[in-house]
């Protein structure tokens, strides 16, 4: 591979999708190929507009090198697997001469299990569908639709079901039996779906994925010579997520009941983890009690309250007696059974294995206690080591998003994916390993003209947030600005209290005027918000953090971005608040290394739902004081795109009745 093919391929490419050729596009191909020939590894921030999706994808093409996508988001995937791959790889066929193949990789819980669908005996999960009368409308709608020739079987193109149906139709890959075994192994969406990717050249999947597999150091996608982070931005926090025990009621409950429901176990052993069960259900609901009585009492927990300690540890028991039991019991043939035993293996086990690292801790994680869904978690405090070990010192990684820096540079995010920079460590890679020191950074910029197509709004006057909630000044302002642009506005907030607040005062200062209000609410999901928001121009649209990242709406519909508070992580925040704390122990700023970094990319992650094409126009408004009258603002300032600034509300609101008259055809 030669830079020349590289660019060659790359007009090919971007012909196939009749796109333009970019600077900073074609400058990002040369740096991934680079990094390619050299064995190494690249960060590279991609504004928005780079077209960075054709960057990677066509060196790691042009290579011939079995490559790894990992994406945080659905919507990335499917614009890599059902958009960009579709138009460019025909096109690049023909340019190199050879097949290119490519697949989506997902967990075994994406796609309907047949043969629990098929199943005689219902586990507790279908036994639900008949209790609710309700959900039997949904559960024969995907049934119809799993039995129907040449589907998928995954989620994403099934029926829209309600997630308890989703739940009795599917397994997780602990309660999987192969489909080596399985009746119905040589018709497994899932298996046939894995098939195709591992035999691909290019692999799209997920963060998480990934991040179960570099942790816990087992493999789960197919083996690879290259590993492409998209929204790179958001590696480490899926990591930790993916990676987070968690212990509930409910699901011990549902591992009792699947124990109970298989007739092979002794009646002693079960109804032994039935009472553990029960048991440990009282003892959360009790410690919840005592927390909602008591404000002072911290999440975070050094150990476990001996109240939770005893039933945690009699769970932990009497599941681990259930999983030696089945692992002993190698007599099975009938492959109904051994599926049934895999499921109630598989849950048991997840159930037993959570317990035991709740019971054992060790240094380096955080457990706490969260009382609105009852449920104890047990967290690690920092990934960087283990992706360093199981990642970054295997194949070359390609890092990228469009927000990879903080205050101009990459130093916070590197360290925290595990790469090796301004260290004092002197590490010689092993024989046949890539160096995580040998990083290249760079930032192509954008093809965007960030200060003549907006402004940011910056006023000083507001009072700082406060615990009380929302200011009311700060309401007005908002008020004032959707007033100005007609709607259009996309309201970002850091609390759902906040959320509510706006909801109530918008809809009382707008009442006359012809604006739709679309209000998230808990549990709705992003992608039916954005669609009706984008599709009405005089639509606002206020929601928290699911909304800061990934809202793609171009045009008319959105003028205006408004943030009400910087992202700081909440006080209350266990791992945040350890993280910081374990900074400030070892004689530095944990504000300044976690706190800061944190806040200053959602910041800009939330500020780049502006501008998503040359013709938008509009304004981002940060309507938090601090981030002008703080010393640590001018980071802040730095990490965000480079909009003309001003703290005159009057320019801005003026600004912003011109692009409306501009946008309305009927003035």
């Amino acid at each position: 591979m030669d830079l020349a093919q590289v660019r060659k391929a790359l007009e090919v490419a971007v012909a196939a999708i009749d796109g333009k050729a970019r600077t900073g596009q074609i400058e990002m191909a040369e740096a991934v190929a680079n990094a390619l020939i050299d064995q190494r590894h690249l960060m590279v921030q991609a504004g928005t507009g780079t077209g960075k999706s054709l960057a990677y994808l066509v060196p790691a093409i042009v290579s011939g090198k079995k490559t790894l996508i990992a994406t945080a988001t659905l919507a990335l995937q499917r614009q890599l697997v059902e958009r960009d791959l579709p138009k460019i790889v025909p096109a690049l066929e023909k340019e190199l001469g050879r097949d290119i193949s490519y697949g989506l990789y997902k967990g075994v819980g994406n796609y309907i299990c047949l043969q629990k669908l098929n199943s005689d005996e219902p586990d507790p999960d279908g036994e639900l569908l008949l209790e609710v009368s309700s959900l039997e409308k949904d559960a024969k709608r995907l049934r119809a639709w799993a039995e129907t020739p040449g589907v998928s079987g995954d989620r994403d193109e099934a029926p829209e079901v309600d997630r308890r149906v989703w739940a009795a139709s599917s397994v997780s890959g602990r309660e999987c039996v192969g489909a080596d075994v399985c009746n119905f192994g040589a018709k497994c969406f899932a298996a046939n779906a894995k098939a195709k990717a591992i035999n691909s050249d290019i692999v799209v999947s997920n963060h998480t994925l990934l991040a179960l597999e570099v942790v816990e150091s087992h493999p789960i996608l197919p083996e690879r010579d290259l590993v492409i982070l998209d929204e790179a931005h958001e590696f480490m926090d899926r990591t930790t997520q993916a990676v987070t025990e968690e212990l509930t009621a409910p699901r011990v409950s549902r591992a009792a009941a699947m124990a109970r429901k298989y007739k092979a176990l002794p009646n002693k052993m079960v109804d032994s983890f039935m009472h553990a069960s029960d048991d440990f259900a009282d003892a959360m609901d009790g410690y919840g009690e005592i927390m909602r009585g008591d404000t002072e009492i911290n999440r975070k927990l050094d150990v476990l309250p001996e109240e939770l300690e005893k039933a945690v540890r009699r769970v932990r028991e009497t599941a681990d007696a259930i999983v030696k039991f089945l692992q002993a019991d190698d007599d099975i043939i009938d492959t109904t059974e051994l599926a049934e035993r895999a499921r109630v293996k598989g849950a048991v086990n997840e159930v037993n294995v959570t317990a035991q690292k709740l019971l054992k801790g060790k240094g380096g994680q955080v457990l706490w206690y969260e009382p609105s869904f009852k449920t104890l978690y047990l967290a690690p405090l920092s990934v960087s080591d283990v992706l360093r070990q199981n990642m970054l010192r295997q194949t070359p990684v390609i890092a990228t998003s469009a927000t990879l820096t903080v205050g101009r540079g990459f130093d916070s995010m590197a360290k925290q994916i595990g790469f090796l920079v301004g260290s004092d460590e002197d590490v010689e890679p092993e024989e046949g390993m890539i160096d995580p020191s040998n990083v290249q950074m760079l930032d192509v910029g954008s093809p965007f003209d960030f200060a003549q197509q907006g402004m940011l709004y910056l006023p000083k006057d507001l009072p700082e947030p406060g615990r009380d909630g929302i200011a009311p000044e700060v309401l007005e302002h908002l008020g004032e600005l959707i007033d100005a642009a007609g709607g259009r506005t996309l309201a970002l907030f850091s609390s759902w209290r906040a959320v509510e607040a706006a909801d109530i005062h918008l809809r009382k200062v707008l009442a006359e005027r012809p604006i739709r209000i679309i209000t998230q609410k808990r549990g709705d999901a992003v992608a039916p918000l954005v669609e009706k928001f984008a599709s009405d121009e005089t639509s606002v649209l206020l929601g928290t953090m699911t909304l800061w990242q990934g809202v793609d709406v171009p045009g008319a519909s959105c003028t205006v971005v408004a943030i009400d508070r910087i992202p700081f992580p909440r006080p209350d925040d266990p791992v945040m608040s350890a993280r910081s704390a374990e900074v400030d122990a070892a004689g530095g700023s944990g504000f300044m290394s976690v706190s800061l970094p944190r806040a200053a990319l959602l910041l800009a992650q939330g500020a780049g739902r502006l501008i998503r094409s040359v013709e938008d126009r509009g304004v981002v408004a940060i309507l938090d004081s601090r981030i002008v009258t703080k010393r640590y603002g001018s980071v802040l300032l730095n990490s965000m795109p480079p909009l003309w600034r001003t703290n005159d509300g009057e320019v801005v609101r003026e600004s912003l009745k011109r692009l409306a008259a501009a946008l309305d055809p009927s003035k």
